[in-house]
């Protein structure tokens, strides 16, 4: 056989990827995640790590969110936010942590303005992240996984440590998605509340409403549709009508922003950011990345068309769910754990199916580095192919699983 082929085999195949080897790098990645993340915390001065950045980054601009609610302040005033931020902390370049959330997130930011800011940023990640790891540990005990897999696979998850340390809202958007995609055939009026709250961060939930309305699950589509609505009225009473045209107004100049590289396409994870990054104009990148979240739409349109809600759509969606939005960062990717859950499942092996299952969960890893430093962006491509993936499972005939009590990950790997 000549060498391309033989290539070409090892990775359509990827029989070398047996369970011994993926438990071997479940630990591996878990114990390299507590490591840095314990490196981080102990090498740090002033809750500021050594490269110059406040620990949880990003979530300074939810606590001064919440402190400016508290005082009556506009957060989508962003002259008002920078001068908030800064007299709490200035970045050494003096960047500004912005704040394009809906309204509906403000009732979750409020609290967090109450404590001072490493307590609020622990108390957030020990929220959210029992939120999550609860989540995935309904999923895999929904597939018979045993316990020990259930830690070394959330905690080997690098989209983890990288929510950690931003301090972001990743760990809760993805479990609200998760647990919703979950109950949607035995809970539905849970599943659709759940959907509801999840419009805080609204970009994820594009395939949502597609699925949901060729299904046929419309107790799900009206609890959602309540939920977004008494959590809307809910921040509205609370924080005033024009907190709703604030938003629209920056969330214009945030679009346009984007398009220019503000938050920087080598951080993003979308077709449109790669794109970008590879030198394409923005119409023809938006253009790009409209064609794949057509396409994207379609197949999923195909897998929930005359049918149920199964857990196979359910996985495509949240596959497909990164690659449908233009604005996706590589945290975002904590969502992917539970159709990565849902695949590894599968009592047999398609081609490419491992070697999908090893880019996408340890792909987060090396995007950003690959995409700033060399300006390759890998994420779209690994992301088209997990969800090709997910979906061919998903059309199959019988692709849902049978519980196979005390099969453990590295066994269903």
């Amino acid at each position: 056989m000549h060498k391309p082929f033989m290539a070409m085999d090892f990775l359509k195949t990827a029989r070398w990827l047996n369970r011994g080897r993926v438990a071997g790098y479940l630990v591996l990645l878990a114990l390299l995640n507590a490591a840095t993340l314990v490196f981080l915390v102990v090498t740090a001065r002033n809750g500021v790590d050594r490269n110059g950045f406040l620990l949880g980054t990003d979530f300074l601009s939810f606590w001064t969110s919440g402190r400016m609610l508290a005082d009556g302040a506009s957060v989508y005033d962003q002259a008002a936010h920078i001068a908030a931020q800064q007299t709490y902390w200035v970045q050494q370049d003096e960047a500004f942590t912005a704040f394009f959330y809906p309204p509906s997130f403000l009732p979750f930011c409020y609290p967090l303005g109450l404590a001072p800011y490493f307590v609020s940023l622990a108390l957030w990640l020990l929220a959210t992240g029992a939120f999550y790891v609860w989540t995935g540990s309904r999923w895999l005990r929904e597939f018979a996984l045993d316990r020990p897999s259930r830690w070394i696979l959330l905690a080997g998850f690098p989209p983890v440590l990288i929510t950690i340390t931003h301090g972001q809202t990743s760990f809760l958007v993805a479990g609200l998605l998760g647990l919703a995609t979950l109950w949607v055939p035995r809970r539905p009026i849970a599943a659709g509340v759940l959907f509801g709250l999840a419009t805080i961060k609204p970009q994820f939930g594009l395939l949502i409403p597609l699925a949901l309305l060729l299904t046929g699950e419309w107790r799900v589509i009206a609890a959602a549709v309540a939920s977004a609505l008494v959590l809307a009225l809910v921040s509205t009473l609370a924080f005033g009508l024009e907190t709703w045209s604030a938003w629209a107004a920056v969330s214009s100049s945030a679009q346009a922003a984007m398009s220019e590289g503000a938050v920087g396409f080598a951080k993003m994870m979308s077709v449109f950011a790669g794109a970008r990054l590879l030198g394409l104009p923005v119409s023809a990148a938006y253009a790009l990345q409209a064609v794949t979240s057509l396409a994207v739409a379609g197949v999923v349109a195909c897998v929930a068309w005359k049918a149920r809600w199964r857990h196979g759509l359910g996985a495509a969606v949240l596959a497909g769910a990164p690659l449908a939005t233009p604005f996706v960062l590589d945290y975002d990717l904590v969502l992917l754990a539970f159709p990565l859950i849902w695949l590894a499942t599968r009592e047999d092996r398609l081609p490419w199916e491992r070697i999908a299952m090893l880019l996408t969960f340890a792909g987060a890893a090396f995007a950003r580095p690959l995409a700033m430093n060399l300006g390759v962006p890998i994420m779209p491509m690994i992301l088209a192919l997990f969800f090709a993936v997910v979906a061919r499972r998903a059309l199959a005939r019988g692709s849902e699983p049978r519980e196979q009590v005390g099969m453990t990950v590295d066994e269903a790997a």
